[in-house]
C-alpha cells in the first residue's frame, strides 16, 4: 500500500487534493503536513501534522518513520506576493523543491509531484496555443523559480533516475480556499464579492484572457498523471495542460446571468504586468496523448458551482 505525503496540505490545491487522495488510497494512508493549521475536514479525516518542509532533518525522520512512498510537494510562495518579497520567495520555492528531490533520491521514494505554473511562460513566448516545448523567459520571481524547478525535476530524473512529475497549473479557480496571492485570484475573489456585495473591483484590465481551470479538473489531472504508467510519459519537467480561457469582462457576463445587478469596475495593478506576461491559451496535446488529459468544466459550469458554493459558505 502506498504511503503518501502531501506537503502544503493547508493550500488552495493541498486542502483539496488530500481528500481525493485519502477516498482512493484510504484515509490513514495520506499524511497531511503544513506550517500552518489546516481545515477542520482534512484534521478529522485523516493524519496532519505541522512540518516545516524547509527543516530537512525533521522532514527525512518523517518519511522514513511513516514508510513514505509518495511526495506531493506543494509549498510555495505565489506570484503577486513572490513580487513584494523576491528573495524570500526564491528561497522557499527552490530549497522546497530541493530538500524533496535530495531526501526522496536518498530514502528511495517511488514518486514525486512538483507543481510548475504558466508563470514559466514570458513576453517572448507565443501567447496563442502556447506549445508544450517553446522560449520560456518569465519574468517573474514566481516564474523564474518554476523554470528553475523544472530544470531540477529533469536532472534528477536524468541523473537520478527519480520519477518527478509535474504540471503547469493554469489560474486555479476553487471555493474552497479563498484567494492566496496570486495574479489570476481575482477569479476567484470576484464570486464572494458578488455573493456579498453585488460588485467587485478587479486588479486585472477587463479583456484580459488568461488560461484557467477549475479545482475539479486539476486534482482529477494530478491524480490522473501521478497514476499513469512511467512508460507513457515523455515530459519529465512539466506538462502543459489547458482548462478554460476567458478574461474578467467574460466572467463578469457570466456571473450577470445569475445575479443581474452585479456590477464590476476596473483598477489594474501591478499584476495586470505579470498577466500581460503569461499566454492567452495552451497546447495541451502532449498531455492528451501522454496519459489521456481532458479537461471537464466550461466556464458556465464552473460559474453555476462556485457561485452555488460560496453562497453556502456566506450563508447568504
Amino acid at each position: 500500500m502506498e504511503k503518501i505525503l502531501v506537503i502544503g496540505a493547508a493550500g488552495q490545491i493541498g486542502s483539496e487534493l488530500i481528500l481525493a487522495l485519502r477516498k482512493i488510497y484510504g484515509d490513514a494512508n495520506v499524511f497531511a503536513t503544513d506550517i500552518k493549521d489546516a481545515p477542520k475536514d482534512i484534521k478529522h479525516s485523516g493524519p496532519f501534522q505541522l512540518l516545516d518542509v524547509m527543516d530537512k532533518k525533521r522532514l527525512i525522520h518523517f518519511v522514513i518513520r511513516y514508510k513514505i512512498t509518495q511526495i506531493y510537494v506543494l509549498a510555495a510562495v505565489l506570484s503577486g506576493n513572490a513580487e513584494r518579497l523576491p528573495l524570500q520567495a526564491w528561497d522557499i520555492n527552490m530549497k522546497s523543491l530541493l530538500n524533496i528531490l535530495d531526501l526522496s533520491r536518498e530514502v528511495g521514494i517511488n514518486k514525486v509531484f512538483w507543481p510548475s505554473s504558466i508563470a514559466v511562460f514570458g513576453l517572448t513566448t507565443p501567447k496563442i496555443d502556447t506549445p508544450q516545448l517553446t522560449i520560456m523567459e518569465p519574468n517573474t520571481v514566481y516564474g523564474i523559480s518554476k523554470l528553475a524547478g523544472e530544470r531540477w525535476c529533469e536532472y534528477y530524473f536524468n541523473k537520478f533516475k527519480l520519477d518527478v512529475r509535474s504540471i503547469r497549473y493554469p489560474g486555479l479557480i476553487s471555493y474552497k480556499t479563498e484567494a492566496g496571492g496570486g495574479t489570476t485570484d481575482y477569479a476567484v475573489e470576484i464570486f464572494y464579492d458578488a455573493i456579498e456585495s453585488g460588485r467587485y473591483e478587479c486588479f486585472l484590465k477587463p479583456d484580459t484572457k488568461l488560461p484557467m481551470m477549475f479545482m475539479p479538473d486539476a486534482i482529477r489531472g494530478t491524480i490522473e498523471l501521478m497514476e499513469a504508467d512511467a512508460s507513457n510519459l515523455t515530459v519529465h519537467s512539466s506538462y502543459n495542460i489547458s482548462g478554460i480561457n476567458f478574461d474578467p469582462e467574460e466572467l463578469a457576463a457570466e456571473i450577470k446571468k445569475k445575479i443581474p445587478n452585479f456590477e464590476i469596475s476596473y483598477k489594474p495593478d501591478f499584476r495586470q504586468t505579470i498577466a500581460e506576461s503569461w499566454p492567452l491559451s495552451i497546447d495541451d496535446s502532449v498531455a492528451r496523448h501522454d496519459w489521456g488529459w481532458k479537461h471537464e468544466y466550461d466556464l458556465e459550469k464552473m460559474s453555476k458551482i462556485m457561485l452555488e458554493e460560496v453562497r453556502k459558505k456566506t450563508d447568504r
